[in-house]
């Protein structure tokens, strides 16, 4: 079974981080992500992250799907930029080397190669630790560093019960499917794609039927408990900063403060080798 956006449990230091720490981590190297488009800190970035995936123990074929809609996404946008502004690496440095197709509109330009891999290196800085936070945090204490930071504790648990159900929207997703071809209904690759795409939408209503059965047990449940009359409320997973959830914050603060000043030092968001 395809497994998306799921805790995977290993024996790491990244999973002994708390998950306040991982969240405020994975929101800092975002937005140090997001603000700059200098090269240096773009090419330095994607290192440290695979340098993590290590030593969290999570291997890219727990990740494979994802990594292959974000890499499908990214191809993408690139064409998208390059469609309807072929000519923006030119506006953003200042210059223009034609490498093919001369004054044309759509002729390929160094500055606009150059654009699109400042593209590609932002993707890569980003989308690796947001994975490793998915997949390294307890969807429970993920609910706890919502709260933790600011988040109302309906909005965070609401959160974490989503993340729980994911899983269980796949298995019974695979289970309807299995009694689906029991009954001679196609659905593998000896079939076309349309034929299959058909197949599936058959899954879809039985699939809905028990979702809402499920949600409305479940909501019951916790009405039934009292959920939400308190405006505070304790969590079991909740965990105490220790020496290295400050180490983690610290280096994602310092790499969000150079991205930063890289901006102020240099008088703009871009790098440019062009001059």
């Amino acid at each position: 079974m395809i497994n998306l956006f799921n805790y995977i449990d290993r024996p790491s230091p990244i999973h002994k981080l708390t998950g306040a720490t991982k969240l405020i981590c994975t929101v800092l190297w975002t937005f140090a992500a997001m603000v700059t488009y200098d090269t240096r800190l773009l090419i330095l970035m994607p290192v440290i992250s695979l340098l993590l995936f290590r030593v969290s123990k999570i291997r890219f074929r727990d990740v494979k799907v994802m990594l292959i809609a974000t890499f499908a996404f990214m191809v993408l946008n690139n064409l998208t930029v390059f469609l309807f502004s072929p000519q923006h690496g030119c506006t953003i440095y200042g210059t223009k080397h034609v490498i093919i197709g001369g004054n044309a509109r759509y002729a390929l330009t160094e500055e606009q190669l150059f654009y699109h891999f400042n593209l590609i290196l932002k993707y890569l800085s980003q989308i690796p630790m947001i994975l490793l936070f998915i997949t390294t945090t307890d969807p429970s204490e993920f609910a706890a560093s919502l709260n933790k930071v600011g988040v109302s504790y309906k909005i965070s648990y609401a959160v974490a019960l989503t993340l729980r159900y994911i899983p269980d929207i796949q298995r019974e997703y695979v289970d309807i499917s299995q009694a689906q071809q029991a009954r001679g209904i196609e659905m593998s690759k000896k079939e076309s794609l349309i034929n299959r795409l058909r197949s599936a939408s058959t899954i879809l209503i039985p699939l809905i039927m028990s979702s809402m059965d499920r949600i409305e047990v479940i909501s019951n449940a916790m009405e039934l408990r009292g959920f939400g009359k308190n405006k505070k409320r304790t969590w079991y997973v909740a965990r105490r900063f220790v020496k290295w959830d400050y180490i983690a914050m610290a280096g994602c603060a310092l790499l969000f403060l150079v991205s930063i000043a890289g901006i102020f030092i240099s008088g703009s968001r871009f790098y440019n080798p062009f001059v």
